[in-house]
């Protein structure tokens, strides 16, 4: 199992953030270079507990789909997703957010794995741990533009 583990600092309230962060739009908006469309389930405006949402975005040039649930949340602290359905043989995303003096810390810890034995193994090695890093940077980056801009 890859575990991807991020801390984002961001000038808003935790109120912006989390709901960001859940926001169907706002998912569709920082990923525009995988071209991600919500196509199933909640497919705009905020995601809650026990809603699935299915995605459809374009990854190494081949379009994917992924289905997850929100399968746990506790209000402008913590929620997470689950896959239900897709590429992965397991996909786990954990959201948590405190906030101190203004300031909000977001932290993701992405879990994973992938299917194929050996070659799922390697091709994680070299590329897609690099690539789902990058990935939720990016998304890390354009929520806290939109949260500072917020605030």
């Amino acid at each position: 199992m890859t575990t991807i583990n991020l801390i984002t600092k961001i000038k808003a309230s935790k109120q912006i953030v989390f709901d960001l962060s859940r926001n169907i739009d706002v998912h569709q908006l920082s990923t525009f270079q995988s071209k991600e469309k919500a196509i199933a389930g909640t497919t705009s405006g905020l995601i809650n507990l026990n809603e699935t949402v299915t995605w459809r975005g374009k990854h190494f040039g081949i379009y994917l789909t992924h289905k997850s649930r929100i399968t746990k949340m506790d209000l402008y602290d913590y929620f997470s997703d689950q896959m239900e359905r897709g590429s992965f043989k397991s996909f786990y995303h954990q959201h948590y957010f405190s906030e101190e003096n203004g300031i909000v810390t977001m932290k993701d810890t992405l879990q994973y794995e992938t299917p194929y034995g050996i070659f799922g193994k390697l091709f994680n090695k070299w590329i897609l741990k690099k690539y789902m890093t990058f990935f939720l940077l990016e998304r890390n980056r354009i929520l806290k533009e939109l949260a500072e801009k917020q605030h």
